[in-house]
């Protein structure tokens, strides 16, 4: 079998069976229909759907935009052709429960296969990253009747979902969103107003558009305080589940992105009296659980996508990694040093410095691919371990998810940088696939909260949690792991020599930073990106070192002493890159914020 340039199986299977033991978690009662046999059959069938029918569109997807007509939004047909394979094969539902008709697979192994088609066609893969997004969150707070409604058909591959927050004018805000929902005798709502930024909002590939919106209830109170979540389909749904009239929400224009282009970006308006559900304006919704806890509740679709949107970020990375690595083997460049022109040429990775850019571009994904199936694998203990394991593996998510969902973001998105940089001028032509890979990516440090607003949140809530809980869960479990390496020895002690005392300045930082936040806000959180940036480095270095722990007995066996085959041998050496040369980068940062520097604070707007 050729090695694939979508992303690399020999990872997966190392990561998922090797380190993170996934089919052990077929030992529990939610998983026991499984087997390291089902999960491997699983990411087999999905590598071979991206490989046939996400991967040959994705140029085609970018070329040609989704283009508004009257009010339907026309897509290449590939796209339609792709999503029915992967709901064919029942995969929209793989991780979700068998009773509502799942596969109920370990989340690891799911994401695991949804790496591959990121990795493979990152814009048409954005639909049911949405669509799952969607039914979990209607599984976690819908009632039994939205379920069957709404989960089901969308689980068959018969719907589509979406996520509809911002507003034209609120952004990132949500405080300030002005879509309003008026309350009527039969216990549905009607609503009123605009909303921007949604993926999926428009398109003819499904039955049905299930539109989950956030508006205000007339009366509510101010702020976040006020938001409720509303079901607002494109068609009405009948008792019986039969497709009834078209409801009040439009599309009234489209977004046009430098990525992603293949998923479409609408701006819908609901209420403009196009339509009139039951002979008037205004679009049906079905509240949510309880009028103003909407936000609370999107967040259940908001943490899963962010999750979605680190694995796409890294699988952008991955692919292109994979392909300027291809494109360096097989391309000739230049001589040794020191040799003349009557010596033969050598392939690009006969340079140093070019292999120096495929190796960050290496410690960088593997790393990256590590963190979001380590993060997936806590959601799985969140769910099926007992209740004490449950408890510190959900603390321990809530504290990675804004680095899960950023890191990769930033960084992978720099291997981007790298790949175009490896292929030199062909690079940043259209004739090879990274320039796409680099202009897809670039959408992910602002999907899903912009990488400043994850460094506020990691920063302003989940490491001060609890009097510092959160920051305990995160370097108690780093400081486990330096432990263990320090009783295995060889290189792995060594990693963790360099990764401790960096964990040790990251908890005084933290410290001193909590106590300016107590009487100044605004300086604490000031700088919250550069902290965010500093964690991540710490985290990633800690999952490199949990992958050599993991490698064991590879390590050894070979002439030299070192690992005997070249992918341990590969792991090995990105470990060393990262922790030699990527980890130091933290200690000017944590200097930074432990100096209280005002230089952002105290500019003025005039003075730009």
């Amino acid at each position: 079998m050729s090695l694939s340039t979508i992303l690399s199986r020999a990872d997966l299977d190392f990561l998922l069976h090797d380190w993170l033991r996934v089919s052990e978690l077929t030992e529990r009662e939610r998983y026991a229909d499984h087997s390291r046999e089902t999960i491997d059959a699983v990411i087999d069938l999905s590598a071979e759907l991206a490989e046939k029918y996400f991967a040959p569109h994705n140029r085609q997807a970018d070329l040609v935009e989704p283009k508004l007509v009257g009010e339907d939004v026309e897509l290449i047909p590939e796209i339609g052709e792709a999503l029915r394979r992967f709901a064919d094969a029942d995969l929209t539902g793989a991780a979700l429960d068998a009773e509502v008709g799942g596969m109920q697979l370990p989340y690891a192994a799911y994401l695991a296969c949804m790496a591959w088609f990121y990795a493979a066609n990152v814009s048409t893969a954005a639909y049911p990253l949405l669509t799952t997004g969607n039914a979990n969150l209607l599984l976690a707070h819908g009632s039994d009747e939205q379920i069957e409604s709404y989960v089901r058909p969308m689980i068959e591959g018969r719907f589509t979902g979406t996520m509809c927050l911002s507003e034209p004018e609120a952004g990132s805000n949500l405080a300030d969103i002005t879509t309003r929902a008026e309350p009527q005798d039969d216990g549905t709502y009607r609503l009123f107003g605009q909303k921007m930024w949604i993926s999926g909002g428009e398109h003819s590939m499904a039955e049905n558009i299930v539109h989950l919106v956030l508006a205000k209830v007339p009366g509510s109170p101010a702020g976040t305080r006020g938001i409720s979540l509303f079901i607002v389909p494109k068609f009405l749904v009948g008792p019986d589940g039969s497709r009834g009239e078209r409801n009040d929400i439009v599309i009234t224009g489209l977004n046009h992105k430098m990525g992603f282009r293949g998923t479409v970006n609408t701006m819908p308006t609901l209420g403009q009296g196009l339509h009139t559900p039951g002979g008037r304006a205004g679009a049906v919704g079905y509240l949510v659980g309880e009028e103003n806890t909407g936000l609370k509740k999107m967040f259940t679709m908001m943490n899963e996508a962010r999750l979605g949107v680190g694995l796409g970020a890294t699988a952008l990375g991955y692919t292109g990694y994979l392909k300027s690595l291809d494109y360096a083997r097989g391309r000739p460049q230049g001589r040794p040093v020191g040799q003349g022109p009557e010596a033969p040429q050598v392939p690009l990775t006969g340079h140093a410095d070019v292999r120096r850019m495929l190796l960050a571009q290496k410690s960088y994904v593997e790393g990256a691919l590590a963190l979001e199936l380590f993060c997936a694998s806590l959601v799985d203990h969140s769910t099926s371990a007992p209740a004490d394991e449950a408890a510190a593996a959900a603390a321990l998510l809530d504290v990675l998810t804004p680095i899960a969902k950023s890191w990769p973001s930033q960084w992978c998105l720099k291997a981007n940088d790298l790949a175009i940089q490896v292929l030199g001028g062909a690079g940043y032509t259209i004739d090879y696939d990274v320039e796409q890979h680099y202009r897809d990516n670039r959408l992910n440090p602002i999907h899903e909260g912009t990488h400043g607003i994850q460094g506020q949140d990691l920063l302003g809530r989940k490491v001060v949690a609890g009097g510092g809980a959160g920051l305990g869960a995160l370097t108690g479990r780093i400081t486990e792991t330096c432990d263990r390496a320090g009783e295995v020895g060889g290189p792995a002690a060594g990693f963790a020599a360099t990764l401790r005392p960096r964990v040790t300045r990251l908890i005084e930082v933290t410290t001193a930073l909590a106590e300016v936040g107590a009487s100044d806000p605004e300086a604490f959180l000031a700088d919250a990106t550069e902290y965010l940036e500093a964690t991540g480095h710490i985290v990633i270095a800690w999952i490199w070192l949990e992958q050599v722990l993991a490698l064991g007995d590879r390590l050894t066996g070979g002439a030299d002493g070192g690992p005997a085959d070249p992918f341990a041998a590969g792991k090995l050496q990105a470990a060393r890159y990262f922790l030699g040369r990527e980890l130091p980068t933290v200690d000017a940062k944590l200097e930074l914020l432990a100096s209280g520097d005002r230089t952002t604070l105290d500019m003025r707007d005039d003075w730009f």
